[in-house]
């Protein structure tokens, strides 16, 4: 039985990363995780979010996955280390990867991250960022009004466009040329925060990297799924199957077979 990659999500903001992982993995098997009951993260505490995160992850562990890749900012920020205190297999979450490419991509120095409450109160990518290069300026901004449009599917419209405009307008100011997307959501309003900021700055999506960081994790343990047959994925989400099969057949491109999700009492302690 092949064992999957676990993907765990505060909703369908890790489809991002599970799109990416299909795109350069093309034969590992998915079991994917989004908590749309209980999204958005942002505004929850850390206590919050480290609960939430460890039952999932023990919701998961049924499936016997090779390895758990946190696909929230959010969740990475508060529970990553938590949850590799508590499971033997490799975990790894999507700010280290994004703090990677906004280094190697930036020109002036100077690096906006846009995130959730959560993620820019914790200071996980200023962190990241100034670990990889001390000399780098960091312009953080929380952008609450982002995830309840993507979860509702609302990708493009005038109102999307209004919000990322009142919230990201002001960032405009400053000499930055790279824009780390800190919320597995953001990529799917890339095309209007793109609009907003201009051309002149890049924006960065920690999906491609994270996908060459599971690889790169994979091969050295020689863990890499062999042979030429296609991976059934599992999607399970734990509020409204509805939307979050929409969104998942538009951002995937194809139908998937979506299981609800009834909570159970958690098994990791």
């Amino acid at each position: 039985m092949q064992q999957p990659i676990a993907i765990l999500d505060s909703g369908v903001g890790g489809l991002t990363v599970a799109k990416e992982v299909m795109r350069q993995l093309p034969r590992e098997k998915i079991v994917y995780f989004g908590d749309t009951a209980r999204t958005p993260y942002g505004p929850r505490s850390s206590e919050e979010i480290i609960r939430f995160t460890r039952e999932i992850v023990d919701y998961l562990i049924q499936f016997n996955p090779k390895m758990i890749v946190i696909a929230c900012n959010t969740a990475t920020a508060a529970g990553l280390e938590d949850i590799r205190s508590r499971v033997e297999i490799p975990v790894i979450g999507v700010i280290n990867p994004g703090a990677r490419a906004a280094i190697r991509l930036t020109v002036t120095g100077c690096v906006g991250v846009i995130g959730t409450e959560g993620t820019i109160k914790s200071k996980a990518y200023d962190q990241a960022l100034k670990a990889l290069s001390p000399e780098i300026t960091v312009i953080s901004e929380a952008c609450p009004r982002f995830v309840p449009l993507v979860e509702k599917g609302n990708f493009r419209s005038r109102e999307t466009y209004e919000t990322v405009q009142s919230s990201l307008g002001h960032l405009q100011g400053y000499p930055m040329d790279t824009l780390i997307l800190g919320c597995t959501h953001y990529p799917f309003l890339t095309e209007t925060i793109s609009e907003v900021m201009g051309q002149g700055v890049t924006l960065i999506s920690s999906a491609d990297e994270t996908a060459r960081e599971i690889s790169a994790i994979l091969d050295k343990k020689g863990s890499l799924s062999q042979g030429d047959s296609i991976p059934v994925h599992q999607f399970f989400c734990s509020g409204d199957t509805r939307i979050f099969q929409l969104i998942t057949h538009q951002w995937l491109g194809k139908q998937i077979q979506l299981s609800p999700v009834v909570w159970q009492i958690p098994t990791i302690v």
